[in-house]
């Protein structure tokens, strides 16, 4: 039978997991590589242990599924985006630590080309707004501050790339610099609209368009693994994804207005547009979602960053859980968060707002508050952040939401998930395989080589884990999100000692 291997190269570890035809996992292997800090706010990766980490659970999830490189019909890769490494073509040395997607030591060279009026001009041909979440700045950087860096790219003796692009360079031993366009659309150089790199825009960062790599589909044979590093077999390297867009298309929302959100540390949520570009008003992002036979769809996306991450904070900060899953049995405990509202802008506000200024806020507190309450408060923080993006979105798209489908490790929470529906006023879909970000790598991968017919194929066979239908009265919705957003109101600008 033949298998696809998905490798999901994530910010913390790497993963490989071998799917079979049905889209069921047959093994999976993982493995935690060094986060690095050198300065407050800066974050950074060790490429070339990203790499031996990848390389090496890959070869151990095909022993676990006992199955022969050869086996392997496929490989699928599915990143972290934004996070950027320069190499040297030559030794395929990474020339510094790879900067990752969450560092902020470009937010001064951010502020400096919004004062110069440049993020219209940004956002119309990338569809993203300046920030230094994204690899153009993060380029800028190392090319000026490691020494020689922009003499040798320059003369064409560097390589940049996100993870995938990395990946696939180490696994073909240097023969294909590629990414896809999903990774691309994250840059701020990529033009969504003639799909290309943007000259203008690499000459306003000072970006070489030697550096860059070749841009291509999310489902197309890219290259074939060098002879040695998984067996004999020459396999395919065949999809690439950026994790958002691979969990949109794992998730199989491919028409206009299908939407899913990913529940992690972060949530992060997309809408399929189709084939239309919606610019935002609303402050979200327009990405590619993918781009099959020819044909490119895009996606708005938001990003709430702090969703999981909250209930750590109750663990690890106040303690008033042992572990994570204590929360749900706490928080069930009560049958309302009475009258708490907790703002965990711990890091500021993501979209829509996207105010770095923000601090996190309690607000509501009575005497009578228990920390039953105040879990409550915690797990309602999550649905009431979605609930925004969700608000936005349909304000940019124009588009009903019929449903949302789920994914990522706090979707398995019953309360939040049913609250979630109950905020929204529509159904909430669970799938049976919540490893939708490497599905979809898998999806893309499978497809390209024939092991699937169509997407319908796969829609076909999509079974569903649980099924959130809204049982709050509507008006009682509407007066939960009005106080929760009087509450964010008052986080707002905290940090400046300004009002709102």
């Amino acid at each position: 039978m033949p298998h696809i291997l998905a490798l999901d190269a994530g910010t913390t570890s790497c993963r490989a997991i071998v799917f079979d035809k049905q889209g069921s996992i047959i093994a999976v292997a993982q493995k935690e590589f060094a986060q690095h800090f050198p300065k407050p706010g800066w974050v950074e990766h060790d490429a070339l242990e990203i790499w031996s980490t990848q390389i090496g659970v890959a070869a151990e999830a095909i022993a676990q599924a006992r199955l022969k490189a050869g086996d392997v019909q496929a490989i699928g890769i599915t990143n972290q985006r934004e996070t950027t490494v320069i190499w040297d073509r030559a030794t395929g040395q990474p020339i510094h630590h790879a900067i990752v997607w969450q560092d902020r030591r470009t937010s001064p060279l951010c502020d400096q080309l919004k004062s110069q009026g440049k993020e219209q001009l940004i956002q119309e041909r990338t569809g993203l707004l300046i920030d230094a979440y994204f690899s153009a700045t993060k380029i800028a950087w190392l090319l000026q501050n490691v020494p020689g860096a922009r003499e040798r790219a320059e003369k064409g003796e560097l390589a940049f790339g996100t993870i995938d692009t990395w990946l696939v360079w180490k696994l073909t031993h240097g023969k294909q610099h590629v990414t896809d366009v999903t990774n691309a659309s994250r840059t701020m150089l990529y033009n969504i609209h003639t799909g290309q790199w943007d000259a203008e825009l690499l000459q306003l960062f000072g970006i070489p368009a030697s550096l860059l790599p070749e841009v291509r589909s999310s489902s197309e044979i890219y290259g074939e693994v060098a002879s040695g590093l998984l067996g004999s077999q020459a396999t395919p390297i065949a999809g690439i994804a950026g994790d958002q867009q691979a969990a949109l298309f794992g998730q199989l929302c491919l028409q206009p207005g299908q939407t899913k959100t990913t529940y992690g540390t972060g949530c992060f949520m997309l809408q399929s547009t189709g084939e239309k570009v919606l610019p935002s008003h609303n402050r979200l992002l327009t990405t590619v979602a993918c781009r099959r036979n020819e044909q490119t769809t895009y996606a708005l996306e938001g990003s709430v960053f702090i969703g999981g991450a909250v209930v750590q904070w109750l663990r690890d900060g106040l303690e008033i859980i042992r572990k994570s899953s204590d929360v749900s049995q706490l928080a069930a405990s009560v049958p309302d968060s009475g009258g708490v509202f907790l703002v965990p802008a711990f890091a500021g506000l993501g979209a829509p707002h996207w105010d770095s200024d923000a601090r996190g806020l309690m607000i509501g507190l009575t005497r009578g508050n228990t920390k039953a309450h105040i879990a409550r408060a915690a797990v309602e923080s999550i649905a009431f952040q979605v609930a925004d993006l969700v608000a936005a979105m349909q304000a940019d798209s124009g588009l009903a939401l019929p449903e949302m489908r789920v994914d990522g490790g706090a979707s398995k929470d019953d309360l939040l998930m049913q609250f979630q529906a109950d905020l929204l006023g529509v159904p909430l879909v669970r799938p049976a395989e919540t490893e939708t970000t490497a599905l979809g790598a898998a999806y893309l991968a499978g497809l390209a080589v024939g092991l699937w017919a169509g997407t319908d194929e796969l829609v076909a066979a999509q079974k569903i884990d649980r099924r959130y239908e809204p049982q709050m009265p509507r008006e009682q919705a509407a007066a939960l999100r009005k106080q929760w957003q009087r509450a964010v109101e008052r986080s707002k600008q905290w940090n400046t000692g300004d009002e709102a």
